[in-house]
């Protein structure tokens, strides 16, 4: 159990140094992590209420961190190429997140056309029963990328990787505010880049 929890950690601090060094990314994974709690919430009452949160204000904020503010460049704390930290990426690099993101938003445009899914679903009735259909597909899809980025890395590291990645993803929302409660305060004082002093694997 202790080696697993250090591959949890492990999967925390490479994701924090290679992927989170812009504050003002940090700051909007705050906001995703707090959604994505909201989120954990709702799937006990509105499981479609729960896809739309996270994925319309949790992965929105989330991943618009990683591509519009994270530093694509050579990254001097940690002396590797971007190429390089993308090659390694254990979970979504930013290749398999463009494939997610355009399933993502193909699904709404889908189920307009096909409101039914080609017989697959009874649709629902009005706006809202338009929305509580896209939040339940969404929600879907979130499940089924964790399910099968899991699976594939059973068979390419080890089921104990794709165990610890899977946990390491759903303990994200409340390892982040733990992490980025400051980011905000921070950014405010005119520091964009984290230098990550301080910081150490667990």
């Amino acid at each position: 159990m202790r080696d697993f929890w250090k591959k949890i950690q492990q999967l925390q601090w490479d994701d924090h140094r290679y992927y989170h060094q812009c504050r003002i990314n940090q700051t909007l994974h705050l906001i995703s992590a707090i959604s994505f709690l909201v989120a954990y919430a709702l799937l006990f009452v509105d499981p479609a209420a729960a896809g739309l949160v996270g994925w319309a204000v949790g992965m929105v904020t989330r991943q618009s961190g990683h591509i519009f503010f994270e530093p694509r460049g050579f990254d001097a704390i940690n002396n590797t190429s971007y190429a390089h930290k993308e090659d390694i990426k254990v979970g979504f690099n930013m290749r398999r997140k463009a494939i997610l993101i355009t399933i993502w938003l193909s699904l709404p445009v889908l189920l307009a056309l096909s409101p039914s899914l080609f017989g697959l679903i009874q649709p629902g009735v009005g706006i809202n029963g338009y929305l509580h259909d896209v939040g339940l597909m969404w929600l879907s899809l979130g499940a089924g990328g964790l399910l099968f980025r899991t699976a594939h890395l059973f068979f390419i590291r080890s089921p104990a990787w794709g165990l610890a990645w899977c946990c390491k993803i759903l303990l994200d929302p409340i390892h982040n505010v733990q992490e980025y409660w400051a980011s905000p305060i921070a950014l405010m004082r005119g520091q964009r880049l984290d230098p990550l002093q301080g910081h150490k694997q667990g």
